[in-house]
């Protein structure tokens, strides 16, 4: 070990003296071994607890500025038949954009539910006499309040007017869903069973898709079997033949009619000699229509002819009266007459 010299004690610098010492600071701040006292430290941190107070103030007026709680509102009353999901500070919304708060909810003395929503001035204007506020539940998210303004020519809303809420519950529409969807699955599961309906009909597509790919192919579906199936194609068979037949017979019936040596060659030279012979009966006609023409003529002369005659007739019977007349005036007046004197007409 290192053992001190003598000496050592006698090179050690004396001790200050109490009038060569720093005197404490008259703030009564205590003096810290290596460090410089802080004047006025009191002052300062008052200063400083003052200054982060009124940062703290500044920000929650700021705060409350922001949230609009010192811009001017009207109120809006809204009664509804509950107020499930309805919260004190929650949004009242016009075409999806916040226009109101709710304020404060309250028991009214009927039963009813006062919703009390504050509207800043500079969005009163979209609520009108008019509008209509609902209140939705819906499946999905939170309750909210809606304002429909369908005609915003309308006179504004007044302050503090008092509408009724229409309320419109998803959820209350579970239950029926859930018991049609229930219905639904039960339907399903009866139509699905073993032994039902479409299970039997299931079944006949099946066996008419077997059917449709057997011999017989649909003909075999359609008639019920392959028997009646090949007698249909039997049939068939013997109508193409039948039909290849009468092709034969109407080849032949065209080659005796139409041909060379056919019937309608004959036919039509027979109808050129009726032409001809049609020809001079018309030329004959025409003879004895002049014949007829004379004849006629004749018949004309004749009958003036007769006429004529029939009135000389008529002359000559009355001549021959008056003659009549006259000898028997002188028969009877001649005494010596015999007296089957009689003069006798032609």
């Amino acid at each position: 070990m290192h053992t001190p010299e003598p000496h050592d004690h006698a090179e050690r610098p004396a001790a200050a003296a109490p009038s060569q010492r720093r005197s404490a600071p008259d703030d009564g701040a205590l003096p810290i071994d290596g460090l410089e006292p802080v004047p006025h430290l009191e002052r300062k941190a008052a200063a400083l607890l003052l200054f982060t107070l009124l940062l703290i103030v500044g920000s929650g007026l700021y705060l409350l500025y922001a949230r609009g709680v010192f811009e001017p509102t009207q109120s809006l009353v809204l009664t509804a038949e509950n107020s499930e999901g309805v919260s004190i500070g929650m949004d009242m919304t016009f075409s999806g954009f916040p226009i109101g708060k709710v304020d404060k909810i309250e028991l009214a003395k009927d039963g009813t539910v006062r919703i009390l929503v504050a509207v800043p001035k500079k969005d009163a204007h979209w609520l009108r006499i008019s509008s209509v506020f609902t209140l939705v539940k819906g499946l999905v998210g939170g309750t909210t309040i809606k304002a429909y303004s369908g005609i915003l020519d309308d006179p504004p809303l007044e302050d503090g007017a008092v509408r009724a809420v229409l309320a419109g519950d998803a959820t209350a529409e579970l239950p029926q869903l859930m018991s049609n969807a229930r219905q639904l699955l039960e339907n399903l599961n009866n139509m699905t069973a073993t032994g039902s309906a479409l299970g039997g009909t299931l079944e006949q597509l099946r066996e008419l898709s077997t059917k449709l790919n057997g011999p017989g192919g649909v003909l075999g579906a359609a008639l019920g079997g392959d028997s009646e199936a090949k007698k249909i194609s039997l049939t068939l068979d013997r109508a193409n033949q039948l039909l290849a037949r009468l092709d034969g017979i109407a080849k032949n019936a065209d080659k005796q009619v139409f041909g060379a040596q056919g019937v309608m060659p004959e036919v039509h030279a027979t109808v050129r000699q009726l032409n001809a012979v049609l020809s001079d009966v018309r030329g004959s006609l025409k003879k004895v229509d002049a014949v007829l023409v004379e004849a006629q003529a004749v018949g004309a002369n004749a009958k003036d002819a007769t006429n004529n005659l029939g009135d000389l007739r008529a002359d000559v019977e009355a001549s021959l009266r008056k003659v009549e007349g006259m000898l028997t005036e002188l028969n009877r007046k001649w005494p010596f007459a015999k007296k089957d004197a009689e003069v006798k007409l032609p």
